[in-house]
C-alpha cells in the first residue's frame, strides 16, 4: 500500500462542490472515476475540506492509499488526461504512509474576490462579487483586523452547531484594493487553523457592510462577541471564493 498527496486546481462552476453526491457532478466523485479508469481500483480520495457548490480552488490538497505501481509523475500525467479541463491535478507527491488531508492539515488560506467598479466584468463574472457601489477597502482592513486570533466564530458559521468547537485561530486577514487598471477588484484574504460552514464568506458580508458604510470599523469585533449569526452580515456568493493553500507540518 501507498499513500499519495495531491495538489488539485479547480474552477468550481459546475460542480455541486468536493463531496461526491448520487447523479451530481462533484470534484471528488471526477477524480475518483478518473482514478478507477487509470489502475482500475476504486479508492476514496480525501479532501482537505468540502468546498460548496460553485468555490474555486488554486491549492486544494487531497490523499489517497492505493496499490498501484506507477510513478506519481506517470500518475499525474494520466489523471490530467482522464479528468475534465476544469479540473487538474497541479502536483501530486508520494508521501508518508497513513497520510491524512483532514487530520494532517495545519491551516488554511482563502481568497474572496470582489468587483466594485460601475460595470461588471462580464469574462470574469464567475469568479467575483459585484458589487454596485464602491466600498471602502481601507475600512474593510482596518475593521478586519478585529477578527485576528483564537475566538468563538459562531456568529460566522451556517447551520451552527456542525462542528465539535466553533473556536478557531484567524492567523492573518487583510483587504487590499488592486492597483492600476485592476482597480475596481478587492482581495479579501484569511489565513486560519481551520474554518467552519461559510465562515469566510460570511466574514466577507460582514466586511461589506463596513464598506459601504453601513456599520462602523468596531462592528465584526462586536459580532463575534454576540455569538449569534443572526448579528453578522450576510454570507457572501459562492463564485468568489478560492480556496489557496493548505498547510502540512513538513
Amino acid at each position: 500500500m501507498r499513500s499519495f498527496k495531491l495538489t488539485i486546481a479547480y474552477d468550481g462552476t459546475a460542480y455541486q462542490g468536493w463531496q461526491s453526491q448520487p447523479d451530481k457532478p462533484t470534484i471528488q466523485g471526477s477524480l475518483e472515476r478518473a482514478f478507477a479508469k487509470i489502475t482500475g481500483e476504486e479508492v476514496r480520495i480525501t479532501g482537505s475540506g468540502r468546498t460548496d457548490a460553485g468555490v474555486h480552488a488554486l491549492g486544494q490538497v487531497a490523499s489517497l492509499d492505493s496499490e498501484t505501481h506507477l510513478t506519481p509523475e506517470v500518475l499525474q500525467r494520466a489523471l490530467n488526461h482522464e479528468l475534465p479541463t476544469d479540473i487538474v491535478v497541479v502536483r501530486l507527491d508520494e508521501a508518508q504512509l497513513g497520510f491524512h488531508a483532514i487530520r494532517d492539515c495545519t491551516g488554511k488560506r482563502y481568497r474572496y474576490v470582489i468587483h466594485d467598479g460601475p460595470v461588471p466584468d462580464l469574462f470574469r463574472r464567475l469568479y467575483y462579487w459585484h458589487h454596485r457601489t464602491r466600498l471602502d477597502a481601507g475600512a474593510m482592513h482596518r475593521a478586519a483586523q478585529g477578527l485576528l486570533g483564537m475566538h468563538d466564530f459562531r456568529s460566522f458559521e451556517s447551520q451552527w452547531p456542525n462542528r465539535a468547537t466553533s473556536v478557531r485561530t484567524i492567523r492573518d486577514i487583510s483587504v487590499v484594493r488592486q492597483p492600476g487598471e485592476a482597480a475596481d477588484y478587492l482581495y479579501v484574504e484569511v489565513e486560519a487553523d481551520g474554518f467552519l460552514y461559510n465562515m469566510v464568506r460570511s466574514i466577507v458580508g460582514t466586511l461589506v457592510e463596513v464598506g459601504r458604510g453601513a456599520n462602523g470599523e468596531a462592528w465584526p469585533a462586536e459580532v463575534v462577541a454576540a455569538m449569534d449569526r443572526g448579528a453578522a452580515g450576510r454570507t457572501a456568493p459562492a463564485q468568489g471564493l478560492f480556496l489557496m493553500r493548505v498547510d502540512y507540518v513538513e
